[in-house]
């Protein structure tokens, strides 16, 4: 069973995305915040990129709440 998730070029420092974090794996509870880092060099993986909030956390990115935001 693959997850839907985005791979690494979708993710951008700066967006607001939902993450799953280690200790919250099994519940799958999602917390959401803003891209400070990104951790996982390969440009994809299955369970979801790995992720540095700004607020510190780290988790694996599952959903992008907003897109780039252009004109």
């Amino acid at each position: 069973m693959t997850e839907n998730v985005p791979d690494r070029v979708a993710i951008k420092p700066g967006q607001r995305v939902q993450i799953v974090l280690k200790q919250d794996q099994r519940s799958g509870k999602r917390t959401e915040g803003i891209v400070k880092d990104i951790l996982t060099k390969s440009p994809n993986h299955p369970h979801g990129i790995k992720v540095r909030l700004e607020s510190g956390a780290v988790g694996r990115v599952k959903a992008i709440m907003d897109r780039a935001s252009g004109p």
